[in-house]
């Protein structure tokens, strides 16, 4: 079976799983790995037995045809761009890009040339979103009529080894988490048409009591708590919750849909698995539904090799630059209505991803 061949730039915390199930699906192989520090790109080439390499070296290679982007978000969009510029379709962990100017040039410039991109998260692809995804289709809850989604912590600065970037500008909770919530929401209910909300700063500095940074001070520079409504175009009306500055504990859902005939509790959409729960009119109590579909452990990579099958038969991807694009313009949107007091009317939009078909292996796409 032809597999595509995919060089990855970044070989930070999060490259372990990319390379990791890079090896277990159908329709990609890693073949080399870049960073800006070359020798960490080499160790991790070792680790992994593939080539390591520079950045521009990876951009200059003929075998690779396409990139996963791994870098930090200030860098996404630069990333992407050499990426595209060097003729290879380029798939990026979220967001998108910092910028809505830099998202809208980044699939500008991936049209003008013929090539594809693609954004994670790809966890709306596990069995527990798939699954809700079938429910309301099926009719399960009736015709959706609002949705609500809470992410609620204390902040990265207890446990990430550099965690300096969720505090800076692309980073805070609602580009951190959001696009989790967001790009599951768009999956079962479709794109956005207008957002709303408040947000705010609740500490301008936070010191990292994780290790190796023990005791450094970090400045604040984005939001650290949003609340948001959005205007769904198929007629529900959203709420979402992010925060960094839940110092206790929260009981609240990570997200329900409300239909005319029911209620559907959906997974964390930061896991690819369970559980999905529905409470039907006229029930007294929850049911369990069982998983319709796989990839319900860590798939983390299964938007990428989507991508890559898609490219070798030639149908959409799911996990496409479309999609990340409206899901960036509306975490900025977000942001605009607070500082504007007023709603923010969307100027993209994107198609719901087509639901991944029934009785596939946990590696199997099509």
């Amino acid at each position: 079976m032809e597999k595509l061949k995919v060089g990855i730039i970044g070989t930070g915390n999060i490259s372990g799983i990319y390379f990791q199930n890079g090896k277990r699906f159908e329709s990609m192989e890693v073949v080399a790995c870049a960073d800006i520090d070359v020798e960490r790109a080499k160790a991790k080439a070792a680790e992994h037995g593939v080539r390591g390499c520079s950045v521009d070296e990876l951009l200059a290679d003929p075998e690779v045809q396409m990139v996963i982007n791994l870098t930090i978000p200030q860098a996404h969009a630069s990333v992407c761009m050499k990426a595209l510029e060097a003729g290879k379709h380029v798939y990026v962990e979220k967001p998108l890009s910092v910028t809505r100017e830099e998202g809208k040039q980044l699939l500008e410039l991936a049209e003008r040339k013929g090539l594809r991109v693609g954004c994670a998260p790809d966890t709306f692809l596990g069995g527990g979103i798939q699954t809700s995804i079938k429910l309301i289709e099926d009719g399960w809850i009736g015709t959706p009529i609002g949705a609500t989604a809470f992410m609620t912590s204390s902040g990265p600065e207890s446990w990430h080894p550099a965690p300096e970037f969720f505090y800076q500008i692309g980073g805070g909770p609602m580009f951190d988490m959001g696009p989790y919530y967001l790009t599951a929401m768009v999956a079962m209910l479709g794109p956005i048409t207008r957002v709303t909300g408040s947000a705010r700063i609740s500490h301008a500095e936070r010191t990292i009591t994780s290790q190796p940074k023990f005791g450094q001070v970090v400045k604040v520079e984005t939001p650290t708590h949003i609340a948001g409504v959005l205007d769904f175009a198929s007629g529900p009306v959203g709420t979402l919750l992010t925060s960094f500055d839940i110092a206790g504990g929260s009981t609240l859902p990570r997200i329900e849909v409300y239909g005319s005939q029911g209620t559907l509790l959906v997974p964390d959409p930061n896991t690819f698995g369970g559980p999905v729960s529905v409470w039907r009119a006229g029930s007294r109590e929850w049911s369990q539904i069982p998983l319709t579909h796989g990839k319900a452990e860590n798939a983390r990579g299964v938007g990428a090799a989507d991508m890559a099958k898609a490219i070798l038969t030639g149908r959409k991807h799911r996990a496409n630059g479309a999609m990340a694009n409206h899901v960036l313009e509306a975490m900025h949107g977000f942001h605009d209505a607070s500082a504007q007091g007023k709603h923010y009317i969307m100027q993209s939009t994107c198609e719901k991803p087509a639901p991944l078909p029934l009785g596939l292996g946990d590696h199997e796409l099509d």
